[in-house]
C-alpha cells in the first residue's frame, strides 16, 4: 500500500468501511436502477428517516454516493467513479492469482 497517496488509501478505507453494512448494501442496490428521494428510500427499506440519514452520510463520505437537493427533498445516485477505485484497488490483488504459487489448505 506504500504507493497508494494517503488520500487514495482514505478512500478504499472509507469505501469498504461503507460497505460492510447489510442496509447500505441495500440503498446501494436500489441506487442502482435510479436516482431515489429520502422518502423513497425509507419506504421501500422500512427504516426510519433518522436511521437511514446516518447510513446516507457514510455512503457519501466514502464517495459512493451523490446528493442533490430538489425543493424540500435530497436525492441520491450512485457516483461510479468511486466503485472504480475499490475495483481498481481489488484488481491488484487479482494480478498476484497468476504469480503465487497454490498453497495446499
Amino acid at each position: 500500500m506504500d504507493s497508494l497517496s494517503t488520500f487514495t488509501s482514505d478512500a478504499i478505507v472509507a469505501g469498504f468501511h461503507a460497505l460492510s453494512e447489510p442496509l447500505r448494501l441495500k440503498v446501494l442496490e436500489l441506487l442502482r436502477e435510479q436516482e431515489l428521494c429520502v422518502c423513497d428510500l425509507c419506504s421501500t427499506l422500512g427504516v426510519t428517516q433518522s436511521k437511514l440519514s446516518f447510513h446516507l452520510k457514510t455512503l457519501k463520505e466514502a464517495g459512493l454516493v451523490r446528493s442533490r437537493q430538489e425543493g424540500r427533498w435530497i436525492y441520491y445516485s450512485l457516483n461510479l467513479a468511486q466503485f472504480v477505485v475499490l475495483e481498481q484497488y481489488l484488481s491488484d490483488y487479482r494480478r498476484l492469482i497468476k504469480i503465487l504459487p497454490a498453497r495446499p489448505c
